[in-house]
């Protein structure tokens, strides 16, 4: 992962703060899908591309599919500074 900021969109970054204030909940999976405040999380791209890119990541393990809190990296929590 580079040690510069990503270039982020608004929903991105809105993603990011409602890990950071606890109200997301990821599947365990290598696609993962997120709800937030208990509804799905319909950007499907956008849930993926935060995981992948490293910004986020389920708080703990879980069986595959299973629902867990989701937490914010270091890089993550640089992005919303």
């Amino acid at each position: 992962m580079p040690d510069a900021l990503f270039e982020l969109n608004n929903r991105e970054r809105a993603t990011l703060r409602a890990v950071a204030a606890g109200r997301v909940q990821i599947t365990c999976s290598c696609e993962p899908d997120l709800y937030i405040d208990g509804m799905a999380f319909c950007d499907q791209h956008t849930a993926r591309r935060l995981v992948h890119d490293g910004l986020m990541r389920p708080a703990s393990a879980g069986q595959p599919g299973e629902l867990v809190e989701a937490e914010l990296t270091t890089p993550g929590t640089e992005q919303i500074g």
